[in-house]
């Protein structure tokens, strides 16, 4: 990996690598609060990391109610350059089933009133971003370069479909999605690319299939389903993680 601190966003089913070691925690604040847990600091294979529980160190932020300006403002300003987001989402796509490893290079923002940009306030002119892609290509290829060393089972591109959450959407909502193009579903997805990308961060989202979407599996989605596909997708996850570095 080029020089650079490198930064996991962990979400559901992802806690905190394993052998992280010379570990600490440091609190932070921002101009725009706190970030969502305190900033976990370690190193593995010899490269430093910083880690961000997504929800929270208890698992009790729901995606609408992140802070994501606060969690991506306290990385770059730990000095992260790279920001691997790992996320649980639900497959769309027949080919993506639970378990599978998903390396989105596209997404669509059904999400709304989420704090979503850095340029809102106290402004010298209007600033847009480019956001044709919305992910890191130099990251997502070493993402996809490490999954095929270790012959994991991944879908290399696709396209997540950001939803507002905390419910799991409707079979009907799916369908829109499919129709829309949409490969994968999430509920963190955004704002934390584009606020990323404001920050000038290199960042990409290793996604972890844990379930059918709503409609495209057999019955009700299952939580006790989700949590034993994504106890095994982390193991690759971490393996892939360590490859990687």
């Amino acid at each position: 990996m080029p020089s650079g601190k490198v930064a996991l966003i962990g979400g559901t089913g992802f806690s905190i690598l394993k052998d992280l070691i010379d570990v600490h925690a440091e609190e932070v604040e921002t101009p725009f609060g706190l970030p969502s847990a305190p900033l976990v600091h370690g190193t593995l294979s010899g490269h430093q990391l910083v880690f961000l529980a997504r929800h929270g160190e208890h698992h009790i932020i729901p995606p609408h109610r992140i802070n994501y300006r606060a969690n991506l403002w306290s990385l770059r300003e730990s000095g992260v350059k790279y920001v691997i987001a790992i996320a649980a989402v639900g497959g769309i796509n027949p080919r993506i089933e639970p378990k599978c490893i998903v390396f989105p290079n596209q997404l669509i923002d059904y999400t709304w009133s989420r704090e979503h940009t850095f340029f809102s306030e106290d402004l010298s002119h209007v600033t847009h971003i480019d956001f044709t892609n919305p992910y890191c290509e130099a990251l997502r290829a070493l993402l996809i370069k490490a999954a095929r060393n270790l012959e994991l089972h991944t879908f290399e591109s696709g396209t997540y479909g950001a939803t507002q959450g905390p419910r799991l959407e409707t079979a009907a909502e799916i369908e829109k999605l499919a129709r829309d193009g949409c490969d994968i579903v999430g509920m963190t997805g955004m704002p934390e690319a584009s606020l990323a990308k404001e920050l000038g961060l290199c960042y990409a989202t290793c996604a972890i299939c844990a379930n059918p979407a709503p409609g495209r599996g057999a019955g009700e989605v299952s939580m006790d389903d989700i949590r034993a596909n994504l106890a095994e997708g982390m193991e690759a996850i971490n393996r892939l993680l360590r490859e990687v570095l």
